[in-house]
């Protein structure tokens, strides 16, 4: 499977994005326009072992919710990242078996490296 689940409005989405040599290989969804179904989750769930992975504790909601003061557990994780897309740590880019999480940089350099180079 080659999948990028992203906001087409984000600017570090939208660089990372043309940094991929093959993205026409890859099916884009817009996680404000499609939500994050909870099969495509569960998937996810899968290849990284835990929800929290997947969830962004950058969001503005995270804060204003007051999240970052509750001991959060995996089943809330999952809630949240069901209800709001903003929760989704972006872009999350599965290529064959594996995924990709996040923009931190070493994130971005090991996914570029297998991408661009498979």
């Amino acid at each position: 499977m080659k999948k990028i689940y992203y906001l087409k409005t984000c600017d570090t989405c939208k660089r990372i994005l043309q940094q991929i040599d093959n993205i026409q290989a890859f099916q884009l969804q817009d996680i404000k326009e499609e939500f994050v179904t909870e099969k495509q989750l569960e998937e996810m769930y899968k290849l990284t072992g835990n929800y929290e992975t997947l969830f962004s504790k950058r969001a503005k909601l995270y804060k204003e919710m007051g999240l970052k003061d509750k001991n959060l557990t995996e089943t809330d994780f999952k809630r949240y990242l069901l209800e709001h897309y903003t929760f989704l740590a972006r872009p999350v880019i599965i290529y064959e078996q594996q995924i990709f999480v996040g923009n931190n940089k070493k994130t971005i350099d090991a996914m570029l490296q297998k991408v661009n180079n498979s």
